[in-house]
């Protein structure tokens, strides 16, 4: 069973409230761990993921001796002390040298994680382009029907998204968008198959490699409303193996899929499903639309009035007729 924390005053309540699951997400605080041993390539590879997700990154500058598939105690302690909700871990070894734990939190616990091996990089440094701004939602693309289909890809698919997803947004100029994320696969092994549960590393090494390209996005005139798009390598450029991985607790996963109840100030923005013939108005004021039946205005009950009846009266030629009383003058 998952734990529950009642609130104790009304301070802390409110604390609870701002870490409960929203409606719209904030962006997902990311961070970046080192080991007890780090070479390089892992450094490099920490740091140019950290520029790519600025300014929702915190970096630990020491070293830590932490193992995220065996215990994960530190992990969750920092989660709570610095509410992020997920974890970049690197870690070099003579067994899997050159590692990156990706680890995906929720409610101050360890969902999920996912470890790569890298390969190649070639940094921002490498490439003399104009860079994006930080802070700039990217456009995400994975050219690959298996990140769709094999169950570990689709596991890495969901924690990129979750960690170059910036705040969420209903709409973005087209200037606004500076840079693509491109994630793509090599030629995908004939074994792959029969290895599609990938639980050792044997099959870990069937699968294909993951390749990351970072371009930045220029807008060209072209004559026409719509611009023509160029497409320039910005870095990095990230070759990435799949090793080791452990999947989510079905309970724990169903709770973090559970959208949350709206509340009533919530509603009143505007928030939540669509009620029919219900709005809210740039004032934040709820309307509401009232259909009726058809009324028959001749059966309608009206008040009645001496000031509006016709009073009967007799006219010279002895006809009587309905009307206001003549005023007799004298000449």
């Amino acid at each position: 069973m998952l734990r529950t924390v009642k609130p104790k005053n009304a301070r802390s309540k409110r604390a609870m409230q701002a870490r409960e699951p929203k409606e719209v997400e904030d962006p997902r605080t990311a961070i970046f761990v080192r080991g007890t041993h780090t070479g390089e390539k892992v450094n490099a590879v920490i740091k140019e993921l950290m520029a790519l997700k600025r300014p929702d990154a915190i970096s630990f500058s020491k070293k830590n001796a932490v193992r995220p598939f065996e215990d994960t105690t530190s992990l969750e302690f920092w989660a709570q002390k610095n509410d992020a909700s997920m974890f970049v871990v690197g870690q070099s070894t003579k067994k899997r040298p050159d590692g990156m734990v990706f680890v995906r939190m929720f409610d101050g616990r360890v969902l999920d994680s996912c470890e790569v091996g890298v390969e190649n990089l070639v940094g921002m440094e490498g490439f003399k382009t104009p860079k994006s701004t930080p802070g700039h939602k990217p456009l995400m693309h994975f050219a690959s029907e298996l990140f769709d289909s094999h169950p570990r890809f689709i596991q890495l698919k969901s924690m990129l998204m979750g960690f170059f997803n910036g705040e969420a947004i209903d709409s973005i100029c087209l200037a606004g968008i500076e840079h693509v994320i491109s994630v793509s696969l090599g030629p995908t092994p004939a074994t792959l198959n029969a290895t599609a549960s990938g639980s050792t590393s044997e099959a870990a090494n069937a699968l294909p490699k993951i390749h990351i390209r970072v371009y930045t996005i220029r807008l060209l005139a072209s004559g026409t409303r719509t611009p023509r798009v160029e497409l320039a390598m910005m870095g990095p450029s990230l070759d990435l193996r799949m090793r080791r991985h452990t999947e989510a607790d079905g309970e724990m996963l169903k709770q973090a899929m559970k959208r949350p109840k709206l509340r009533k100030q919530d509603v009143e923005s505007g928030l939540g499903k669509k009620r029919k013939n219900v709005e809210v108005d740039e004032m934040g004021d709820v309307r509401g639309r009232i259909h009726v039946g058809k009324q028959d205005l001749g059966r309608l009950q009206t008040r009645k009035m001496k000031g509006l009846k016709g009073e009967r009266y007799e006219d010279g030629d002895g006809e009587e007729g309905t009307g206001n009383k003549r005023r007799r003058t004298e000449a």
